[in-house]
């Protein structure tokens, strides 16, 4: 398959760009933390951190961190005018209470019909991490999915059966790679959009699980 693949600040961009004025989102540890970067400041967004964090702001300007004001993944970060901090305990109440609007988690595989994998390999040397992503894949109104297409190894993330243990269960709603946008429908996954010089038959070839020609 020969292709350009979208860059990791592309697909940042990209999910960007589908997050509307108003929003309440929170952006999962890792690759998703770059979706705070290419957010219009002329949007009103309001960002969540699960440590306990309201109206986030982007990283400050070298030597101007505060090591206090970090969000989940440790990471600096700084608090937007009204921005408010508040208990953890408060935090995964907002985020299992069906308070924010979006969350945009990685995954290790997502299923056609939308079930997430994203904690836990299953290896025996794994260590799990699953933070409060169980607790964003069911509060969120809807769950974007950004990661690789494939693993380093070149199988495909996205699968008819997740075969690593599960973090939610026909959670997600969109997902993002760096050859496609796909959605999660009732008919199966249906292609949005794909990486320039891709065709469906291609991006069919690396992704295990079938899928849908993109509507007109």
């Amino acid at each position: 398959m020969s292709t350009s693949r979208y860059s990791r600040d592309q697909m940042a961009a990209r999910v960007a760009q589908d997050i509307p004025e108003g929003a309440y989102v929170n952006l999962g540890i890792g690759l998703p933390t770059k979706v705070a970067n290419y957010l219009p400041p002329e949007k009103e967004i309001f960002l969540h951190s699960e440590n306990g964090l309201l109206g986030m702001g982007p990283a400050p300007a070298p030597g101007e961190e505060d090591e206090d004001l970090i969000n989940a993944g440790k990471q600096p970060v700084t608090l937007l005018m009204g921005g408010a901090y508040f208990h953890h305990a408060d935090s995964f109440a907002m985020m299992r209470g069906g308070h924010l609007d979006i969350c945009v988690l990685g995954a290790f595989q997502v299923s056609h019909t939308g079930d997430l994998a994203n904690w836990h390999t299953g290896a025996p040397d794994a260590i799990p991490a699953v933070g409060g992503a169980m607790d964003l894949a069911i509060g969120a109104k809807q769950v974007f999915v950004m990661m690789e297409h494939q693993t380093k190894t070149g199988e495909s993330k996205i699968v008819e059966r997740c075969t690593y243990p599960l973090t939610g269960i026909g959670c997600v709603s969109r997902i993002y790679t760096d050859l496609a946008v796909l959605d999660v429908t009732p008919q199966g996954l249906r292609v949005r959009e794909m990486a320039p010089g891709l065709t469906l038959a291609d991006l069919q070839a690396v992704t295990a699980a079938p899928l849908l020609a993109p509507t007109e």
